[in-house]
């Protein structure tokens, strides 16, 4: 399988290593084809004595796994944020929301670029992410009333949009559409990660002061962070079909937890710039 998607790009290359591991390579005490750990189960039961020769290597991933752990890592984030929001001062709103964000893209950068699945670095993340959603929350509803809830809406209901559009096959991941998705969403980043630079030296590059530029960008952002979700049904569909490990699912929730971040944090911006100065 070719992997587009870059936050679950190792699922692919993760299945060969497992299938190399777990099934192809020769014991000097087991059939070829099991796994070196269940040695002492074909050196006790010998093939042709009527025992099972090994147990399987792997439970594989299912789609109610994918689910199951993303809803788990979405009520932690939200539990974390809902905490960090009545437990925060106000004066101490902005140097949390700095510390948390730092050590959240910490945490996503050895998440996506590990070669192993790790559900505490994953719990971690959603935690530390958590009380970074709940600072920029609090900041955003001190300045207008509502506005919270209204992003929280829009993003579950994109969500659920995409997910309709990808079942019904209406847009599909194709090679051509992965590489654009990629090439889009790197240079993005790429000029997000400018302006905030230029930010902090006094530059206004009027990218997100809701000038007219600020809101075609946002809603770039937002179309861009919707059809991300496609990449990801895609990975996560493959994954399951290709029968990728049980604690990959780990993996593809957590793509599903930074789709939603993101798409969050672009909607709650987008609805500040049409809110009145009262």
């Amino acid at each position: 399988m070719k992997t587009s998607n870059p936050v679950l790009a190792r699922l692919g290359q993760a299945a060969e290593r497992e299938r190399a591991a777990g099934y192809a390579q020769p014991g000097p005490y087991g059939q070829p084809g099991y796994p070196q750990q269940y040695a002492p189960y074909q050196q006790q039961y010998p093939t042709g004595t009527g025992y099972p020769a090994a147990p399987p290597t792997v439970t594989p991933m299912t789609l109610d796994d994918v689910v199951v752990k993303t809803v788990m890592l979405l009520g932690l984030l939200g539990a974390s944020a809902a905490a960090a929001w009545v437990l925060v001062p106000d004066a101490l709103v902005g140097v949390t929301w700095i510390g948390a964000a730092v050590v959240g893209l910490a945490l996503g950068l050895i998440i996506s670029f590990s070669r192993m699945a790790n559900p505490a670095l994953v719990v971690a993340y959603s935690v530390v992410e958590g009380v970074f959603v709940g600072m920029v929350s609090k900041a955003f509803e001190s300045l207008y009333d509502g506005i919270v809830l209204q992003a929280v809406v829009a993003t579950f209901g994109v969500f659920f949009l995409m997910a309709v559009i990808y079942k019904a096959r209406i847009i599909r991941a194709t090679p051509k559409f992965a590489r654009i998705m990629i090439s889009v969403m790197v240079g993005l980043f790429a000029v997000m990660l400018i302006n905030l630079v230029l930010a902090l030296f006094g530059v206004n590059t009027h990218l997100r002061d809701g000038s007219p530029l600020a809101i075609g960008f946002s809603l770039v952002c937002i179309v861009v962070a919707s059809l991300s979700f496609v990449l990801n049904f895609h990975e996560i569909e493959e994954g399951v079909r290709m029968g990728l490990p049980q604690r990959y699912s780990w993996i593809a929730a957590f793509g599903i937890v930074v789709g939603l971040v993101w798409l969050y944090l672009e909607i709650l911006r987008l609805l500040s710039y049409f809110q009145g100065d009262d």
